[in-house]
């Protein structure tokens, strides 16, 4: 695919925002200039990845035509192959940068997300491993520069969780980890085991983008809001006193809880926002029905035939079952090195969309 031209017309779009933004007018409407300034930074890196990536092509079509005059084993020769190689490798990276400008910008990658961690089948095992993935998401979380924020937590027995909710806000969050959402199977021998038998266990990941008040209208009228004594071991003060928050939306029917706070007011606001984001992804379900149909088949019932991705401890592998793709390396990757796993995802799910626009 020849991205010339879609170089030029970046450079041409970076010179016309350019030119808004210098017109102190357009500052009298902050939500214009925030949208222009965010699309100048975005144009920005499109056009330095575009010429970028124009220089990589001269480079390799002169290391190219090298090696058919120079001697495979001469000194120009040798020096060549290790361009062409290094040049090749680059091109493939700026590729899919350009390319993914070429796509209209999904308005939701921007948003900061809501993490939602549930065990599924395994018990005490699937609430460890919770835990587990808590951590994992945590750790790559803090190696971003993000933020993470706990909103609603139901420990179990053993130190898991039966059902974690927290916040990442950050950079590009949502478009980084949406691929998360789904189950996740493990495959280990639990410490509870006494005779050293490996079990099969699961736990559900549901990612989900923080909406925003304009995204979502919601009624007063339409929620039912109940406090109460947050419940936990201890005596400390959020297990004192009427701390908790419940909150029913009754045209929805669904239920939030936070007691993650000592103030009542923190934990009806990140609540509200628990509700907030649920609500904002039934209504692009509803308005996407491909959408909805993708996250139906990955999100699953939790059983242990549906899954995205398999831990298999044993054997120290990591399995992504989407793009097929098997690391070897799964103790560094359950302590939140995910990348090698995300960066192929986002170029798979970039090859699926240009193969759609250009058919």
């Amino acid at each position: 695919m020849d991205l010339r031209p879609h170089i030029d017309r970046f450079a041409r779009r970076l010179d016309e925002v350019e030119a808004a933004l210098s017109d102190p007018k357009v500052f009298d409407n902050n939500q214009r200039a925030q949208e222009l300034s965010k699309e100048y930074s975005r144009l920005k890196d499109l056009v330095a990845s575009g010429n970028a990536w124009m220089k990589a092509v001269a480079e390799l079509e002169e290391n190219r035509s090298l090696l058919q005059t120079e001697p495979p084993d001469s000194e120009m020769g040798l020096m060549a192959r290790e361009e062409v190689t290094r040049l090749e490798a680059e091109l493939k990276r700026l590729n899919r940068e350009v390319q993914a400008g070429i796509l209209p910008p999904d308005p939701t990658d921007s948003r900061n997300t809501i993490f939602e961690i549930r065990a599924g089948a395994g018990g005490s095992e699937s609430a460890l491993f919770s835990a587990d993935l808590y951590r994992m998401y945590t750790r790559y979380a803090e190696a971003q520069g993000w933020k993470v924020e706990g909103m609603s937590s139901s420990p179990s027995d053993l130190g898991g969780f039966r059902e974690i909710i927290f916040s990442i806000t950050g950079t590009d969050v949502y478009k980084r980890l949406k691929y998360e959402s789904g189950v996740h199977r493990v495959q280990r021998v639990p410490a509870t085991e006494a005779q050293g038998r490996i079990h099969t266990s699961t736990c559900t990941v549901a990612v989900l983008p923080e909406a925003e008040e304009v995204d979502i209208e919601i009624k007063p009228e339409d929620l039912e809001i109940n406090r109460c004594r947050a419940s936990g071991k201890g005596g400390q003060g959020v297990n004192t006193t009427d701390s908790a928050v419940q909150i029913q939306h009754k045209p929805s029917g669904l239920i939030v809880y936070c007691a993650d706070e000592r103030s009542q007011h923190k934990n009806k606001a990140k609540a509200m926002t628990v509700l907030r984001s649920r609500l904002l992804e039934r209504k692009i379900a509803e308005e996407n029905a491909k959408y909805a149909a993708e996250r139906k088949e990955q999100v699953g019932t939790g059983e242990r035939n549906e899954r995205i991705r398999t831990y298999n401890f044993p054997q120290n592998r990591v399995t992504d079952h989407r793009i097929e793709l098997t690391l070897y390396n799964l103790p560094v990757f359950i302590e939140g090195d995910i990348d090698p796993v995300i960066e192929p995802l986002m170029a798979h799910s970039l090859e699926e969309k240009m193969a759609a626009l250009e058919l």
